[in-house]
């Protein structure tokens, strides 16, 4: 779309000299795809009238994570889809909330909205609000970051909520060995799972059915989420529980007007997550407007910059945020690890439709579980007749960091030299095997 690209484009002389080699021969030779299959869907795409690029997450959890994206960002730019509707690019989280963590500040670079720690005004404006001082200036650790210090001891407490790394993070056998080196872990958590059995203090926490909130979704829709039961025994919703720890800790602040004239709690003296919303509201610009009152029928989608904005349905209409969109090049970077004669097949891990990430709750149903009971290795017919082995049969699966045990499942849904294993079944943890290698950039 040369219109698109001389409007609202930057760096397309340098992009269009990098990718020359690229070519669909090149790309069949690296990913098994036919060159001409190749070129029919790049002609598809480029000729639609609406033309959206949706991406789920196994595309970004590689060591080329952060130039994958770039790359269909410059497709989408390339062709002209981007700032209209059913157009740009979209990833699928991996959770349904994935997108409202990383918006309230999830991140170890970020505050909520994605302001910089390191920007110095954001941090004033946080400290005034919050009544703290010398908020850190330094981007924190991120996961896999965290856990290479734990097991060196660099890291000697971790407080880990809604999340069961033993099983969801790559080679999980060293993150065993990380937890285990912690002098103190605190779980937050709705079961026993894999990683609450290193724990020293579980915190029973309510499930999604137990508690008021909202959720931020994939096209950042905020949706109210409504109590239905009440938790069990002891168990609280989360924003309880850090609220709890933050006042025994010592956090206690004046209270402050917020911009509607409504005093805030004081400290963390919530009584509801309406609450929490208005102060994310008064803090964030791209919440301002969002408030509970505000969410129903069908919630806002931010950037919603004021209370009387009705939200922003799709991104980039007449300019980006930064102005020109500019194409990254990228080059071709193989894997971190290729097949071998030793370890002579490409592994995938990835979800199945009947459970959930690691199976805290799923496997715990005994509905799925009738569907699903355990886990199983996917292999192409030809391979399994190589191999000499056949449906239904137990293998042992070896990489460079683990082994596992599990059945065969004869497909062809997998092409030859390469197997899938979900990853949920503890007792065939596929991230047993797989390498903890990380982007550079992310």
């Amino acid at each position: 779309n040369e219109e698109f690209v001389k409007n609202r484009t930057e760096g397309f002389a340098e992009f269009l000299e990098a990718i020359k080699p690229c070519t669909p021969e090149l790309a069949e030779k690296v990913t098994g795809v036919p060159a001409e299959d190749i070129r029919a869907a790049a002609r598809m795409y480029a000729k639609a009238r609406r033309g959206s690029i949706v991406y789920s997450m196994g595309i970004t959890q590689h060591t080329t994570g952060v130039d994958n994206v770039k790359s269909l960002a410059n497709l989408a730019m390339l062709t002209g889809h981007v700032g209209f509707p059913s157009a740009g690019v979209n990833p699928l989280r991996g959770q349904n909330n994935v997108q409202g963590a990383c918006d309230v500040g999830a991140l170890p670079n970020v505050f909520s909205g994605y302001q910089d720690v390191d920007d110095g005004q954001v941090r004033d404006k946080f400290e005034k609000i919050w009544a703290v001082e010398n908020l850190p200036a330094k981007p924190g650790l991120t996961v896999t970051e965290i856990f290479k210090k734990a097991k060196e001891g660099k890291v000697k407490a971790l407080y880990i909520m809604g999340e069961n790394p033993v099983i969801s993070d790559p080679d999980s056998n060293n993150v065993r060995k990380a937890l285990q080196n912690l002098e103190f872990l605190a779980i937050n958590e709705l079961f026993l799972s894999d990683s609450a059995e290193y724990a020293d203090v579980i915190l029973p926490a309510a499930s999604f059915a137990e508690k008021d909130g909202t959720f931020t979704n994939t096209e950042r829709r905020v949706q109210r989420i409504r109590k239905v039961i009440d938790p069990p025994g002891q168990a609280r919703a989360d924003w309880e529980i850090i609220a709890e720890i933050a006042r025994r800790c010592g956090y206690k602040i004046a209270s402050s007007k917020a911009k509607k004239g409504v005093r805030r709690p004081q400290g963390m003296n919530y009584t509801h997550p309406s609450q929490i919303m208005d102060e994310l509201a008064e803090l964030t610009p791209i919440y301002a407007g969002i408030s509970y009152d505000r969410l129903d029928p069908f919630g806002l989608q931010w950037p919603c910059p004021s209370q009387d904005h009705p939200g922003t349905v799709y991104l980039h209409k007449d300019r980006f945020t930064k102005g020109k969109g500019t194409f990254m090049p990228c080059v071709y970077i193989a894997p971190d690890e290729l097949p071998d004669n030793e370890y002579n097949f490409a592994l995938s891990t990835g979800r199945i439709y009947w459970h959930w990430h690691t199976g805290t709750m799923t496997r715990r149903t005994s509905t799925l579980d009738r569907e699903i009971p355990s886990g199983y290795i996917e292999i192409n017919p030809n391979d399994a007749e190589k191999l000499k082995i056949k449906q239904g049969n137990r293998v042992k699966i070896s990489s460079r960091r683990g082994q596992i045990e599990t059945n065969v499942l004869v497909t062809e849904k997998v092409k030859e030299g390469s197997v899938f294993i979900p990853f949920h079944f503890r007792e065939a943890a596929a991230n047993v095997l797989t390498n903890p290698a990380v982007d550079p950039i992310a």
